[in-house]
């Protein structure tokens, strides 16, 4: 976002009139398609939904709001993509331009995570909207698919792309209808809503908001210093992803990372060595030897799957780059403290329920024959913790694209 006058090298794909706004938003404006599909026909064809869209947004924000053209990128193939594939491109374009968000139109099919193929989805986080022509342009059983140029499509691709920049600036559904109603296509659709009072009183003020600071990219420990600060100012906007991401409950979507964390401790549990050191253990050793796992767990998981953005180091680091390559880190370690909890809740109903209770009172090496619940919890605690360890190694065999689209992306169009 820049406070001020028009780039003198704009690529005016819906050019505006700004120079009475004293707020413009700059948006990256990405066409991929599929091997076989006219380009320049889908460039037109997302050149009308931006402008369709730049109206509504500039009267609901009363900001200026400019669309740029960037050079189209070809697909391998056709086949259905989540919207996190999009991710590294869009990151890329969005540094290069620099750009205050960026818009992704497609025409390949679009995954949610119940993979339910949808007309768009939004990266609040990582502002980045993607839009994909392939549920607009689907008609009725026994009837041929939509025109790209018909009015049907024209209307609600422009919604939909509406909708999702609604959600990159933070609005949520709204029952009360307008853009923000839950998005379903209608094939009567001639225009395009408007943003309800409330939801454009809201972005109005949010618009304004949008991180702009952009710096040069210099040493490791510059980089590492504007990352920290880009989080310290926007510490709210980073709780919130954390608390829409629903990070904790990460790992019950990652099985490799989740079956390394639990078979190895279900063993260990029921070793007499395990207990031998869980019982000499001291609480504060314990602790601090879980607290440093867990952050260790979630930069490696970080660093062996390279989910920072963009991948390709670049001269040039925006403000919201960063912020995001934090909040992925910070994620990370809320989704290894779920993992954390997972395993840790195992062992303790192995302990407490499926444990001998008279056990221990005969184990050779303890001094004291008393076990109480602080000591079985300091078990339970030690075993998670070496479940951690051992799932993050598991956790680079993940699939990226996945991992980002749970972290990043909404669940909902």
């Amino acid at each position: 976002m820049e406070e001020s006058p028009p780039r003198a090298t704009e690529n005016p794909v819906a050019a505006r009139a700004v120079a009475d706004r004293s707020t413009v938003v700059d948006v990256g404006l990405l066409v991929a398609t599929s091997p076989g599909t006219d380009t320049e026909r889908m460039s037109a064809f997302a050149a009308r939904l931006a402008g369709d869209a730049a109206d509504e947004l500039e009267a609901a924000t009363e900001a200026g709001w400019r669309f740029h053209a960037e050079e189209p990128e070809s697909l391998a193939d056709a086949d259905a993509r989540r919207p996190s594939q999009f991710l590294d491109e869009a990151a890329l374009r969005m540094v290069e331009g620099p750009y205050d968000l960026v818009a992704v139109v497609t025409d390949v099919p679009l995954l949610s995570r119940n993979h339910r193929r949808v007309a768009g989805l939004a990266s609040p986080l990582s502002r980045v909207a993607v839009v994909s022509t392939y549920r607009l342009r689907v008609s009725g059983r026994d009837r041929p698919r939509r025109p790209l140029d018909s009015a049907a499509v024209r209307w609600n691709g422009a919604t939909a792309l509406l909708h999702q920049i609604g959600h990159v600036l933070g609005a949520g559904h709204d029952p009360a209808g307008g853009v923000m109603a839950p998005y379903e296509f209608d094939p009567d659709r001639a225009s395009v809503p408007e943003f309800a009072a409330d939801v454009s009183q809201y972005l109005e003020r949010i618009a304004t908001t949008i991180p702009e600071e952009e710096v040069e990219s210099r040493s490791v420990p510059w980089l590492v210093w504007f990352h920290l600060l880009s989080a310290a100012r926007n510490g709210r906007q980073l709780l919130r992803a954390l608390a829409t991401s629903r990070a904790p409950l990460l790992p019950l979507s990652l099985p490799k990372l989740s079956t390394a964390a639990v078979a190895p401790t279900l063993i260990l549990v029921f070793s007499a060595e395990t207990w031998d050191v869980g019982l000499n253990l001291d609480n504060a050793t314990t602790v601090l030897f879980a607290v440093v796992s867990v952050l260790l767990a979630a930069a490696y998981v970080v660093f062996s799957l390279n989910l920072n953005v963009p991948r390709k180091r670049r001269g040039v680091v925006t403000e919201h780059v960063a912020l995001l390559n934090v909040a992925i880190l910070c994620i990370l370690v809320a989704g290894m403290v779920g993992l954390f909890s997972l395993v840790g809740g195992i062992m303790l109903v192995i302990e407490f329920v499926v444990f001998p209770p008279n056990l221990m009172t005969n184990w050779p090496s303890l001094e004291d024959p008393v076990v109480t619940v602080v000591d079985l919890v300091r078990i339970g605690a030690f075993i998670a913790t070496i479940g951690v360890l051992s799932g993050a190694l598991a956790g680079g065999l993940e699939d990226r694209t996945i991992l980002r689209h749970l972290a990043l992306f909404r669940a909902r169009p």
